[in-house]
């Protein structure tokens, strides 16, 4: 059987052909790519293309902010010290960074000792509960715990 009778998977087109590995060493075998994927030309250059990563072009889409005097990563969870999460979120309305706590006591309720209760998203039937006692299905703002406690469950 020739290569070009061969053709690609689902969703991928042929781009000409590569040398094969494994198996097909020593033959030419078809270089299947994505069809909505884009190959650049050795003239092209990637950054001139599509910008440099991790920097967003507008503004208003920072990946970390100053909170009291320190830089803070925004938009992401981390262990908190109220509470048993914390996430630094920029508030829309104000434009100033905030900070916001959220789950079941924390280092706090351990001082206290009381009993910090356990997530169990494993459970199917809590997990359903959980997500219908917040209302999940529609969370609100990222300023708000409840977005944060139904995005982790």
């Amino acid at each position: 059987m020739r290569i070009s009778e061969i053709d690609c998977w689902d969703g991928y087109k042929k781009q000409g052909t590569k040398p094969g590995t494994g198996k097909n060493k020593g033959k030419r075998v078809n270089n299947c790519v994505k069809e909505d994927e884009i190959t650049l030309d050795e003239s092209q250059d990637f950054h001139e293309e599509f910008g440099y990563l991790g920097y967003s072009i507008d503004e208003n889409d920072l990946f970390e902010a100053e909170y009291q005097g320190r830089k803070v990563k925004l938009n992401k969870p981390m262990r908190g010290d109220v509470k048993k999460f914390k996430v630094y979120v920029k508030d829309p309305k104000t434009g100033n960074v905030k900070k916001v706590n959220f789950g079941h006591g924390g280092t706090s309720a351990k001082k206290k000792g009381e009993k910090t209760m356990k997530i169990k998203k494993s459970n199917p039937a809590r997990r359903k509960s959980f997500r219908a006692r917040h209302n999940c299905d529609n969370p609100g703002p990222k300023t708000k715990a409840r977005y944060w406690s139904c995005k982790a469950w």
